[in-house]
């Protein structure tokens, strides 16, 4: 969802913090470029917000209660026409890459100038990614980090060898529904049958290694 040159972009903030929310909020309103459409304390709020009304570029903060960052981006990533979501935090952790492998379109620090996070949001609504502490380009290499939450779900249940029928019951979803993902799965894996996705699952995965798929949507 981009904007026209001349148009203001339609920015939605979400920050648990209230102090870091209303100075964000007066930084964005205060700058022709942008168009600040709503603010939320919470990942529910703001979900709810971006349903109703026309949203270019979220701001986040990873940690929003009650449903939390990770799964706010997981979820809007399923939605058409969503925000493309700016990830806003400590560049220290592991954050950054969480963020990326979630389906955030970018990451800005909150260490970092003010500036850049505006530069970073103009640069989201004209469909580049950006992570400035990550080699983008070797992470999208990687066809794992492209898999929904559900796929990802899908193949670690596959590498345990279940059955169509059980995947169906495990992920709660039609057999159909099932068929629909692994589909979607082999293709983006670029494997020909289920043999040659777990045989990807293991290879891919670092010695100890679990892929992330806690809290997936229904």
């Amino acid at each position: 969802m981009l904007n026209k040159d001349d148009d203001p972009i339609n920015v939605m903030l979400a920050d648990s913090n209230p102090l870091v929310l209303s100075a964000m909020s007066e930084i964005f309103e205060r700058d022709a470029r942008f168009s600040l459409v709503a603010t939320s304390a919470t990942a529910e709020g703001f979900l709810g917000m971006a349903m109703r009304v026309p949203v270019d570029v979220g701001v986040i903060d990873w940690n929003l209660p009650v449903l939390g960052g990770a799964k706010l981006v997981e979820v809007m990533r399923e939605q058409e026409s969503a925000p493309k979501l700016v990830v806003y935090g400590d560049h220290l952790s592991d954050l950054p890459r969480l963020a990326m492998t979630a389906g955030a379109a970018a990451f800005a620090p909150r260490s970092g100038e003010i500036d850049g996070l505006l530069s970073t949001c103009m640069d989201v609504a004209q469909g580049k990614m950006v992570f400035p502490f990550l080699d983008v380009r070797e992470l999208q290499q990687d066809p794992i980090q492209q898999l929904s939450r559900r796929e990802r779900v899908m193949l670690e249940a596959l590498s345990k060898g279940l059955t169509n029928r059980e995947l169906a019951k495990e992920l709660d979803i039609s057999i159909n529904t099932v068929k629909f993902h692994l589909s979607n799965l082999f293709e983006k894996l670029s494997v020909r049958n289920r043999a040659q996705a777990i045989a990807f699952y293991y290879s891919s995965r670092l010695p100890g290694e679990k892929l992330n798929t806690e809290s997936v949507a229904k």
